[in-house]
């Protein structure tokens, strides 16, 4: 499997410059491969990680997974 490394500050910045979602760049990356994608912080510390799937269905099924249990961690936090 292909590993990836991504400095999170600097990606997420990046989205938001260029109004686009993480979503639409991991469905740029699919050719039919798993990857796993390494966000690091600014002193290389692995902060998490994400399997890319090798297909785009299963992309969308990871982004309503993740949809749901970031919307429920923000209502518990209200």
């Amino acid at each position: 499997m292909k590993k990836i490394e991504i400095k999170a500050e600097q990606f997420f910045e990046l989205l938001k410059l260029k109004d686009t979602s993480m979503w639409s760049i991991f469905s740029q990356m699919i050719d039919g491969e798993e990857k796993e994608i390494i966000f690091l912080d600014n002193e290389d510390k692995i902060l998490f990680n994400y399997i890319l799937p090798s297909n785009a269905e299963k992309l969308e099924e990871d982004r309503k997974e993740f949809s749901k249990q970031f919307s429920e961690k923000l209502s518990t936090m209200n």
